[in-house]
């Protein structure tokens, strides 16, 4: 664990990054990821801010907050449904035509619902798109600017906010649950693709780190498709988050300054850094890692990740997300 303190006096670091940081944080108008932008521009130094999002009047309200929250900051709305792959395309795009580089990307937009399967128009299960091959697409599609910010030595992460230490057994043959669908099978396939998909990433573009997060217990918005009586009861179990910090269950505010240093510390540093920190592979500093909510290495579901990643089934995810990319998309 990295006590909380210890992530507060390390945030003001961030400005050593550099100025004019580019962060694309993808769900960054609620939750998590609008607490982590937050916090982000704080401590950066001229940054340049893209939030992606469906809500346009809520997202001005941010654009006013973080200009306030630092004056030298350029905030940017693109409105996306991301659920979509071929939104998330014309949404690198834009981003693409405007920037040279990409610093930052942070994927937490998602849903918890208790409805079954919800196809897309493009035949992706939305649960699953949201928190998985939506994600996977931005960071495909952004990896050429990502490379270049590496090229220069400067920040080059990309974090998504799921569950790692949930990772579960793959039906293998039906990956994206087509005939298998329920809500245990569909977050485990997305938490687990999720590891062994950042893991080849990190192996084949060395010089970007990629973390995979565990947020713990969070009050955001994330339960808007509950009816309202589990809205209720769910957001009375927050009431208690200062007695049950012990078990995974922490403050908004809290959650975002650990998720603004999970995307700047040295300690997730890319696989050509060598650092110490064990990686999702089991080996140190192999680039891609498993981080808690405490900001500490996920223990748990180590061994199925990497028995995954050394008998091919890694392999095996990173050709079914091309595929699904292809039948979505045409491309």
């Amino acid at each position: 664990m990295v006590a909380i303190s210890e992530v507060r006096g390390q945030l003001p670091n961030i400005k050593n990054l550099g100025s004019g940081l580019v962060a694309v944080f993808v769900g960054g108008t609620s939750g998590i990821g609008l607490s982590t932008a937050r916090e982000f521009t704080r401590y950066a130094t001229a940054p340049h801010i893209y939030l992606i999002g469906r809500n346009e009047a809520q997202a001005s309200e941010i654009i006013s907050e973080l200009r306030a929250v630092n004056q030298s900051a350029t905030v940017d709305f693109i409105k996306s449904d991301i659920s979509l792959l071929k939104n998330v395309d014309t949404t690198c795009r834009e981003i693409a035509q405007k920037e040279s580089k990409v610093n930052l990307l942070f994927l937490s937009a998602g849903i918890l619902t208790t409805q079954g399967r919800t196809e897309t128009t493009e035949g992706l299960d939305r649960k699953l798109s949201l928190h998985y091959y939506a994600r996977m697409r931005f960071a495909d599609n952004l990896l050429p600017l990502l490379n270049q910010a590496a090229s220069s030595d400067r920040l080059a992460r990309v974090v998504s906010v799921f569950s790692p230490g949930n990772e579960g057994k793959l039906i293998e043959d039906d990956l994206d649950l087509r005939s298998n669908y329920s809500l245990s099978n569909a977050a485990a396939h997305g938490c687990t693709m999720t590891s062994l998909y950042m893991a080849q990433l990190a192996a084949a573009h060395p010089n970007i780190s990629w973390v995979h997060s565990r947020p713990g217990a969070v009050n955001t918005n994330v339960t808007r498709d509950f009816n309202p009586l589990l809205r209720g009861l769910t957001s009375a179990l927050f009431v208690l988050t200062p007695l049950l910090s012990s078990v995974g269950l922490i403050s908004v505010k809290e959650s975002g300054e650990r998720h603004a240093y999970a995307a700047t510390s040295p300690l997730f540093a890319p696989r050509v850094k060598g650092v110490d920190t064990v990686g999702a592979d089991g080996a140190k500093g192999s680039g891609a890692y498993r981080v808690d909510y405490d900001s500490s290495i996920v223990k748990a579901k180590s061994e199925l990740v990497k028995g995954y990643l050394s008998s091919g089934v890694g392999k095996k995810v990173w050709e079914h997300t091309r595929d699904m990319y292809a039948k979505a998309t045409g491309n």
